[in-house]
């Protein structure tokens, strides 16, 4: 008995040495560490008061790692340890970097309610991420089971480029305004509500000619004024994901009204 158990041991042992050794897929690693590159470049540029470019560099780092799952789907290379690479390096991209450049800006003002608030944004997104990956296959490709991690460093990020652009930076109000946003987004990682997901959106099939003007004309608007566009885009997709939940919602409520009622009448 104990005999075999060690030789089933040892066989383990041996299947993950030969995955090891067949090495990892190259490309797509290398846009997540471009990533993590970025998230950690954020922190240096908020110890160093810039601000709005570690802001800028989150974005960026939003970029690369919406490039890495899509290549690595295009290409055919997602692999287990992908997954697990992508995730941390999501967690200091967009988990401790936003939270960092939070504090840096206007948080640590607060004292021990700032650092605390900065670090409920890094724990609920720590959170998402360990439950996006136990539940990755178990829910539909076309949704998020809570805001993705991504999305909302981009919208806090999107944010402060939005205020210090438009110089509505006045410490008072930009102190709160990001504290309750803070608060909001890190309600929204860990709840269930579902944001859409794109995925599965398929860019092999054939489109119609207008959708190809479509999408020139959102780079051209982006371009034109991404200060404040996107932090619009951000706002709609957020604002979109909460009205369809309580639409949602709604709907499953008139559901359970008339299901007893229908009961009734059929006594």
């Amino acid at each position: 008995m104990n005999s075999n158990r060690f030789q089933r041991k040892k066989n383990r042992r041996a299947r993950h040495a030969i995955d090891y050794k067949k090495g990892v897929y190259l490309l797509p690693n290398i846009l997540t560490s471009m990533s993590l590159f970025c998230g950690f470049y954020a922190i240096v540029a908020t110890m160093q008061h810039n601000y709005v470019v570690g802001a800028w560099v989150i974005i960026l780092a939003g970029v690369f790692d919406g490039l890495d799952g899509r290549v690595a789907r295009m290409t055919h290379t997602t692999s287990r340890f992908g997954l697990e690479y992508d995730s941390l390096c999501d967690l200091v991209a967009f988990g401790v970097a936003p939270a960092v450049l939070s504090y840096g800006l206007v948080l640590s003002q607060f004292g021990r309610v700032g650092w605390l608030a900065a670090f409920l944004f890094c724990a609920c997104g720590a959170m998402r991420l360990a439950r996006f990956n136990t539940l990755s296959g178990s829910i539909p490709g076309s949704f998020f089971q809570g805001l993705p991690i991504p999305m909302a460093a981009g919208m806090l990020s999107a944010s402060i480029i939005f205020l210090n652009h438009h110089h509505l930076d006045d410490k008072a109000f930009l102190s709160y305004f990001l504290m309750a946003l803070i608060y909001g987004l890190a309600f929204l990682m860990v709840s269930t509500i579902r944001f859409r997901s794109f995925k599965n959106f398929n860019l092999h099939s054939r489109r119609p000619f207008s959708a190809v003007f479509v999408a020139i004309l959102v780079i051209v608007v982006v371009a034109m004024e991404p200060e404040t566009m996107l932090f619009c885009i951000g706002g709609i997709y957020i604002g979109s994901g909460i009205i369809e939940y309580l639409l949602y919602r709604a709907r499953r409520g008139q559901q359970t009204e008339t299901q007893p009622a229908a009961i009734e009448e059929n006594k």
